[in-house]
C-alpha cells in the first residue's frame, strides 16, 4: 500500500496484510501536470481521488466563463465531483490539478468493494464525509456572513499554505472576492 495512504489510514482502521493488499489493488496511481483537467464538466466523475502530493480543484464555470471554486483538496485528503461520482451522472463541476500532483484513484466499484470487504471502511468514509460537509457548510456561512477581510484572515489562520501555493485568481475565487480585493488585502498584512 502506498505510504501516504497507509499514513492516512493509521489509527483510523486496523488492517490485516490481506486487507492492505486488497486496498493496494483498488487504488491506481496517477500523476498530473499543472492545470490538467481530470474530469471535464459534463462528463462523469468515475474516481475518488486521494491526494499524495499537490492539490485538486473542483470548480464550476458559468455561461460567461467565470469560474467558481467549490472545493480544494490537498495532501492526505480525498475528493471528487461527489454528486457525479455517487449518482453516475454528468458532473456540473470540473476537476483540475492546479499544480503538478500525485494521486491515487479509487473507482466507484472498488470503493463499494472496500466498504463491503474491509470492516470499518464504510464508517471511515462516513466520518470523512461528515467532516468535509461541516467544512463546506462553514465556508458557505462565511461567504454569506463575513466580509472579504474576515474571510481572508480566516483562510490565513486556517490554511496559510493554500495562499502560498495557489495562484491569486484561485484564492480570490475560493474566497468569493475579486483578485484586486485579494491584492489589497495581501498588501495590508
Amino acid at each position: 500500500m502506498h505510504p501516504a495512504l497507509k499514513k492516512y489510514l493509521a489509527g483510523k482502521i486496523a488492517l490485516s496484510p490481506a486487507q492492505e493488499e486488497l486496498i493496494d489493488k483498488c487504488f491506481v496511481e496517477k500523476s498530473t501536470e499543472r492545470n490538467e483537467i481530470l474530469v471535464p464538466a459534463g462528463s462523469i466523475a468515475r474516481h475518488l481521488y486521494f491526494v499524495i502530493k499537490g492539490c485538486l480543484r473542483i470548480f464550476l464555470t458559468n455561461e460567461e466563463g467565470i469560474e467558481s471554486t467549490r472545493f480544494l483538496v490537498f495532501e492526505g485528503k480525498m475528493g471528487t465531483a461527489f454528486p457525479s461520482f455517487i449518482l453516475k451522472e454528468p458532473s456540473v463541476a470540473a476537476i483540475q490539478s492546479p499544480e503538478p500532483s500525485e494521486l491515487l484513484m479509487l473507482s466507484f466499484e472498488d470503493r463499494e468493494s472496500l466498504c463491503k470487504n474491509i470492516p470499518g471502511w464504510e464508517t471511515l468514509n462516513r466520518i470523512e464525509l461528515e467532516q468535509e460537509y461541516i467544512k463546506a457548510i462553514r465556508r458557505i456561512e462565511n461567504l454569506i456572513t463575513a466580509d472579504s477581510r474576515e474571510r481572508y484572515h480566516l483562510l490565513m489562520k486556517d490554511n496559510p499554505e493554500m495562499i502560498r501555493r495557489l495562484p491569486a485568481r484561485i484564492i480570490a475565487d475560493y474566497l468569493g472576492i475579486s483578485p484586486e480585493t485579494l491584492s489589497r488585502l495581501k498588501s495590508k498584512r
